[in-house]
C-alpha cells in the first residue's frame, strides 16, 4: 500500500505576495509570533461563543426574558472549542489553555519559554474576547443594572454569578465557601484532562484524531451542564482574562474565587498523572488513524527541510524520508511494511 505525499504547494499555487509572506512567517524569527497568534485567536473563539451565550443567560434572568439557558451555554463553550481547534490547531497544536500547555511542559517536555509566550497569548485571548462581548450586550447591560437598582439589589447582585460582573469574572454566591468552589474545580478539570489525554493517546482505538476534538467539547459541555451553578472556570486563561476585563470596566469588587483559576492546572497535572500511571501502554499498537496523523506532521515541508539530516529514534523508526531532495520534485511515494519486531520500517518509491 502506497501513499502519496502531497504538498499543497504541489496542487495550488498562492499569489505572490502570500507566498513570499508565508516564506516570511515560517522563519525561526517570525513563527513563534504566528503561533502565539493562532492560540490567542483560539482562546478568543471559545470565550466570544461562550461568554456571549453566558451574557444572555444572566441578562435574561435579570430582565426576566428567556435570552439562553444552561444548556444553550455548554453547547457555545464547545462549539467555540470545535472553532478554536479547527481553525487553529494545525498552526500552534491547539492548546488553547493553560493547563494542557503546562501538562505539556511536565510530562511531554514542550519548551518552557514557549510555554510563557502561549499562556500570555491565551490570557489576552481572553481578554479581548470579553471586551467585545462586553461591548455587542452593553447596552443590556446597563439595562439590567439599571433594573436590579431599582429593585435595590445592585450591590448585592453584582459581583456574583447572577451579576453583570458575573457574566466574565467568576464571583462567588453570597456564603460558599472557596472549600467548595477548590472541590467542584478539581473534580470537573480532573474529568477534563482524563479525557483530553486520552484523546492525545496514539493507541486509543475509540478516540481516533478526527473524533477527539469532539469528545473534548462535549467534555467541557458536560461539566458545565451539571457543575456551573456551583461556579467553574475550567480555562485559566478565560477565567483570568475575563476577570482583568471586568476589573477593566468595575474597576474593583465582589469576592473573587481566584482560588479556581489556580486549580485547575494542579488538577489536570494529577489527571495526567493518572491517566500516564495506570491507563497509559506502549506496547499497545498505534492505530491507522493516529499513524495517518503522525505522518501528516512529519511530513510536513518546512520539518522536512530542517531535520533531512535525522532520523526518528522512537521505535518508529522513519516516517518519512528525510532526506529527498524537497524543493521542486514531484509529490514522492511513501509505503510502511511492519517487520518482525513490530517496528514501522519504510520502503520508499519516487
Amino acid at each position: 500500500m502506497t501513499t502519496p505525499i502531497v504538498h499543497l504547494r504541489d496542487v495550488k499555487k498562492r499569489p505572490g505576495f502570500l507566498a513570499l509572506w508565508e516564506k516570511r512567517r515560517n522563519s525561526k524569527e517570525v513563527h513563534w509570533a504566528i503561533e502565539c497568534f493562532a492560540e490567542m485567536l483560539g482562546v478568543f473563539l471559545y470565550v466570544y461563543f461562550g461568554v456571549g451565550s453566558t451574557a444572555g443567560f444572566v441578562i435574561g434572568n435579570i430582565l426576566s426574558q428567556p435570552l439562553s439557558s444552561l444548556f444553550q451555554v455548554g453547547m457555545a463553550y464547545a462549539v467555540g472549542i470545535l472553532f478554536a481547534l479547527g481553525v487553529c490547531a494545525s498552526t500552534s497544536g491547539g492548546h488553547i489553555n493553560p493547563c494542557i500547555t503546562v501538562s505539556l511542559v511536565v510530562f511531554k517536555g514542550f519548551p518552557k519559554l514557549k510555554a510563557v509566550r502561549y499562556i500570555t497569548a491565551q490570557i489576552i485571548g481572553a481578554y479581548i474576547a470579553s471586551w467585545v462581548v462586553y461591548s455587542q450586550w452593553k447596552f443590556l447591560i446597563v439595562e439590567a443594572e439599571e433594573t436590579l437598582k431599582a429593585q435595590g439589589v445592585f450591590e448585592a447582585t453584582q459581583f456574583t454569578p447572577n451579576g453583570p460582573a458575573g457574566i466574565f469574572g467568576l464571583y462567588l454566591f453570597p456564603g460558599q465557601s472557596l472549600g467548595r468552589v477548590f472541590l467542584n474545580e478539581w473534580v470537573n478539570c480532573t474529568m477534563i484532562g482524563l479525557v483530553l489525554w486520552a484523546a492525545l493517546d496514539p493507541t486509543t482505538y475509540f478516540l481516533p484524531p478526527a473524533m477527539g476534538p469532539w469528545v473534548v467539547a462535549l467534555t467541557y459541555a458536560a461539566c458545565i451542564w451539571g457543575f456551573a451553578v456551583p461556579g467553574i472556570s475550567l480555562n485559566t486563561a478565560r477565567d483570568v482574562g475575563g476577570r482583568l476585563m471586568a476589573m477593566s470596566v468595575w474597576a474593583a469588587g465582589g469576592r473573587y474565587a481566584a482560588i479556581a483559576a489556580l486549580t485547575n492546572i494542579p488538577a489536570t497535572l494529577f489527571a495526567v498523572f493518572l491517566y500516564e500511571f495506570f491507563l497509559a501502554d506502549s506496547d499497545r499498537v498505534v492505530t491507522p488513524p493516529n499513524l495517518e496523523n503522525m505522518n501528516v506532521h512529519a511530513n510536513h515541508r518546512r520539518l522536512r527541510q530542517e531535520q533531512k539530516a535525522e532520523r526518528r529514534s522512537s521505535r518508529v523508526q522513519s516516517l518519512v524520508d528525510l532526506g529527498d531532495k524537497l524543493s521542486h520534485e514531484k509529490p514522492s511515494i511513501s509505503a510502511f511494511d511492519h517487520a518482525p519486531s513490530g517496528n514501522v520500517v519504510e520502503r520508499s518509491n519516487v
